[in-house]
């Protein structure tokens, strides 16, 4: 069987640690490297829950995207959230393995799983602008209004709701960003030529000088537009590890409701 630190490097040749971005964490988060695995489980967030749906089906590693720890702790105890997640991996014996900013800017990541899943097509790379190289993916769709166009979205990436503002522009060049994007509307708008972007998190004065800038703008939530990319993992590992049980967290889901 293989060891954590083989399916690690099989994880960083999918999502090389080089695209990671200035101050991200990413790898290993915590468990023995060379502790053998006959079952792993994939998750986009390596919560309390995954720890103990991991347990209960058997697993020795948990892979996920959000890193168990991002930006530094002083301590594992039960004294922060932080801690008592590790907690919940450690005394369970769970190795956890995050890939995270690197996998949003790698080919075949979480961006073109994004901008597949949206039916875009000639998907192309943002060029490298500041702090976000390889991160953008943008392409064509069919000619269509912000009204058919947004149901879309929310059908193809099962959300309970969008947010969004209309740009005045009929649908056709659409840039995708998962999770964190809404910092990027002057490139995606000035240098790509978009008249929609899909992202996440967005702010209120975002969605205003999107609406000004004429952008047409959806918040289709963090979990959705980042989630795809676990069903893409699961099958990577399946291909690389076919001695092993690859399965995706049946519990994990957006903790975000809508009243």
């Amino acid at each position: 069987m293989p060891a954590v630190n083989e399916i690690l490097n099989c994880l960083f040749a999918v999502a090389p640690e080089r695209y990671k971005m200035d101050g991200d964490n990413v790898g290993l988060m915590c468990g023995h490297s060379d502790r053998a695995v006959t079952k792993v489980l994939v998750a986009l967030d390596a919560t309390q829950e995954v720890a103990e749906e991991a347990k209960t089906r058997g697993c020795e590693l948990v892979v996920t995207h959000h890193p168990l720890i991002y930006g530094g702790t002083n301590t594992v105890s039960d004294a922060t959230i932080t801690g008592r997640r590790l907690l919940a991996y450690l005394e369970n014996g769970l190795a956890v393995i995050s890939m995270h900013t690197n996998l949003d800017c790698a080919p075949g990541g979480v961006n073109d799983v994004l901008a597949e899943r949206l039916g875009l097509k000639d998907i192309r790379v943002m060029p490298n602008i500041d702090d976000a190289p390889y991160l953008i993916r943008y392409g064509e769709v069919r000619e269509q209004s912000l009204a058919e166009f947004v149901p879309f979205v929310k059908q193809r990436l099962a959300c309970e709701g969008v947010r969004y503002c209309d740009g005045g522009q009929p649908v056709r060049r659409v840039a995708v960003g998962g999770g964190s994007c809404g910092d990027l509307l002057t490139p995606v708008r000035e240098v790509l030529g978009c008249d929609t972007f899909v992202t996440a998190d967005v702010k209120y004065h975002q969605f205003a000088d999107a609406r000004e800038m004429g952008l047409n703008l959806i918040d289709a939530g963090h979990f959705e537009t980042e989630n795809p990319v676990c069903a893409c993992l699961v099958t990577k590992l399946r291909a690389a590890f076919p001695e092993i049980e690859v399965i995706p967290s049946a519990l994990h889901a957006d903790c975000t409701k809508f009243a």
